[in-house]
């Protein structure tokens, strides 16, 4: 997968869950996740090489917070439009 995208989980019309892929290679696992603050973990596969995050708590991660994950992976921000979906319902 080239790009990165956000999968939201919904019950009853509000979210329940969100993961947000991470540019991967075809076939890659998680084998290690890490606590990145309050409603976040980041998943790795074998080698180190983040995945994904898991948002556990989508009505109080922030936009800030998934940025600042992402900053320590040495990832680029989210803009506002891409965390939208989460933040619809």
């Amino acid at each position: 997968m080239k790009d990165r995208y956000l999968e939201v989980t919904f019950r009853r019309g509000k979210p329940l869950a969100a993961y947000l892929y991470l540019p991967r290679p075809p076939r890659a696992r998680s084998v290690r996740t890490q606590e990145a603050g309050p409603g976040l973990r980041i998943d790795y596969d074998a080698s180190g090489r983040p995945l994904g995050l898991e948002i556990t708590a989508p009505g109080q991660v922030t936009l800030e917070a998934v940025n600042g994950a992402l900053g320590g992976l040495g990832l680029p921000p989210l803009g506002p439009e891409e965390l939208a979906p989460l933040k619809a319902a």
